[in-house]
């Protein structure tokens, strides 16, 4: 949210601020800001109905190609249930982040390629390249997306000639990441310092235990119920189709496809280190369009009796209580009411022209242009790399922040760290003398010194001398 309100503000990705992640999202949010203004419900708005339009696109496919026609309605709604009450898909898909927007592009990609091998309207590869490309242009996390799309493509197409919708395909992806390429011809450093480097040398820096938290989530489907039933599912739809079924093999083909895409989607998020569970939503639209045809090949030899809502009552019931779970257990965390609470207080004690020191939710809502290198908090960990290359990349390390906040530099800060020895290291109770807590967060204000007659702005002189 922060970063689309700076490209709002006129400000450049990579080259005039830090943002480890691909832009189009980020662009994204910024153009709506543009029509509906800076509001953090107008950006969960959007997210929220992207995510809804995924999962009925989802369904759809179900409802027009599931071959078994009595089945057709009861398998829709089960799909339906299965991504829109999916616990991560419900808590993430609504979100400012990139969930929203890139589950969307990736279930749209799959409806264009699918519709592909039988046309010969190249509309159809351009418009597969390009939500596919959308999508890793929208977040890395989703980028096997468009190589298994272009395989299975290239493999598996009927009409017309295969090589020209590969390169159409190929196009649309390219096109998607047009905003990328820009600025990567302008500034090539900063920019594969933000989208590779970062993530390849510095995002489990000072994180202990990142290995083991890695392996826990990897294996939280075993402590997960609904993880575990859809999986279960999806692997019986998979067999279902490949050993069971009598389908046409086209249609086959689209099951497999579904296959592919869940397993690289899998194997690519579980080498994100560190990984977390909520990335793996990204596999729930094809695990459940799966998990469709593995319910119907259990439930049919179940109930011989052709009682076709029973295993969709049963599973509605089940997912409506995984989510009811799932908020219980997240009902102490912070909300945007929390949020709103903070940040008022630090308007309340921070005139507009004075250097603010808070995390990234408290700019976004003052609307405040953070200073260099705090648009990233995480980034603060990064402390060997060089001043100079620091400096160029928008970073900084924390031992400068920590010179800059004993310099009296801000002359309020706001954090909602819980690290008490961090807030000990930074000698926070000592160098201002006001402090109130809101919402879980802490607010410091009046810079001690300047009660002594020291002025901030001259001791921050000095420590830029040295």
């Amino acid at each position: 949210m922060l970063a689309a309100q700076l490209i709002r503000a006129g400000k450049r990705p990579y080259l005039d601020f830090l943002f480890p992640q691909t832009p189009l999202n980020a662009y994204w949010v910024a153009m709506w800001m543009r029509v509906f203004g800076q509001s953090w419900r107008m950006i969960h708005a959007w997210a929220s109905t992207l995510t809804i339009l995924a999962i009925l696109l989802t369904s759809d496919y179900v409802l027009r190609r599931f071959p078994v026609a009595e089945w057709r309605l009861p398998l829709t709604l089960v799909t339906i249930v299965t991504v829109g009450l999916n616990t991560q898909v419900f808590q993430f898909g609504a979100i400012g982040q990139a969930y929203g927007f890139c589950i969307f592009a990736i279930v749209l990609a799959f409806r264009f390629t699918v519709l592909t091998p039988d046309r010969g309207n190249l509309s159809w590869p351009a418009l597969a390249g390009f939500a596919a490309g959308a999508a890793a242009a929208g977040s890395l996390l989703t980028a096997p997306v468009a190589p298994v799309l272009f395989l299975w493509l290239f493999f598996q197409n009927r009409t017309g000639n295969r090589w020209i919708k590969s390169v159409i395909f190929l196009a649309g992806v390219i096109l998607a990441f047009l905003p990328l390429i820009w600025l990567l011809v302008e500034d090539p450093r900063k920019v594969l310092f933000n989208i590779f480097d970062y993530h390849f040398y510095y995002r489990q820096m000072d994180w202990e235990g990142a290995i083991q938290h890695d392996i826990e989530v990897l294996v939280f489907w075993v402590d997960s119920s609904q993880a575990l039933l859809l999986a279960s599912l999806a692997a019986a739809g998979l067999f279902f189709t490949a050993r069971r079924s009598n389908w046409d093999r086209a249609l086959r083909g689209e099951f497999y496809l579904c296959g592919w895409l869940a397993l690289a989607e899998s194997i690519h998020i579980a080498n994100a280190h560190p990984t977390f569970g909520r990335y793996f939503l990204f596999t729930v639209p094809f695990l459940a369009i799966l998990a469709a045809a593995g319910l119907y090949w259990i439930s049919s030899r179940l109930f011989e009796d052709g009682r076709l809502w029973t295993p969709v009552v049963a599973l509605t019931i089940f997912s409506l209580f995984a989510v009811g779970k799932a908020i219980y257990e997240r009902r102490d965390n912070m909300d945007w009411n929390s949020f709103e609470q903070v940040a008022k207080k630090v308007q309340k004690v921070t005139p507009p022209s004075a250097n603010l020191m808070a995390d990234e939710f408290v700019y976004f809502l003052l609307r405040r242009e953070p200073p260099s290198g705090f648009e990233v908090g995480d980034s603060h960990k990064l402390n060997n790399l060089d001043s100079k290359v620091a400096a160029s990349m928008h970073v900084l390390p924390r031992k400068d922040l920590d010179q800059q906040v004993a310099a009296g530099r801000f002359q309020a800060v706001e954090t909602c760290d819980d690290d008490d020895d961090r807030i000990v290291a930074l000698h926070l109770p000592q160098l201002y003398t006001n402090r109130e807590e809101v919402s879980g967060c802490v607010v410091y204000w009046n810079w001690a010194a300047a009660q002594r007659g020291a002025s901030p702005a001259k001791n921050e002189s000095r420590m830029n001398r040295r």
